[in-house]
């Protein structure tokens, strides 16, 4: 049974830093594309980071290049994803997820989800 289950969200003031992690289960986290998603009030969700199984590759989107780093420990079987010089319009609920039959983590469905772990910054 595929699960995720993200932690390490809360309120921070802006300039801080976060890790949030996500600890997997069901499937191998070496050779899975994983990522990180975000849905800010009001808003879409948004795809923040990845990273391919075998390679390791990693993507980010746009605004948060240089401040976000997604890593992960196979042998924990965790997923993690460091914020640094967190902004206000980093505030939403971030959701760890697996695209289970897939290797690379671009441009792919993914079809399992953790509950989101909420993230707030605001002074």
């Amino acid at each position: 049974q595929v699960q995720l289950v993200e932690s390490g969200g809360g309120l921070v003031q802006p300039g801080g830093s976060l890790k949030l992690s996500c600890a997997t289960s069901g499937f191998t986290l070496q050779s899975t594309a994983v990522g990180w998603f975000r849905q800010a009030p009001g808003k879409g969700r948004e795809g923040v980071s990845c990273i391919s199984g075998s390679d390791g590759s990693t993507y980010y989107t746009h605004s948060v290049k240089a401040r976000f780093t997604i890593s992960r420990d196979n042998a924990k079987n965790t997923l993690y994803l460091q914020m640094n010089n967190l902004k206000p319009e980093d505030t939403a609920v971030y959701y760890c997820a697996t695209a289970i039959h897939f290797d690379t983590c671009v441009d792919v469905q993914y079809d399992y989800w953790g509950q989101g772990t909420p993230v707030t910054v605001s002074a």
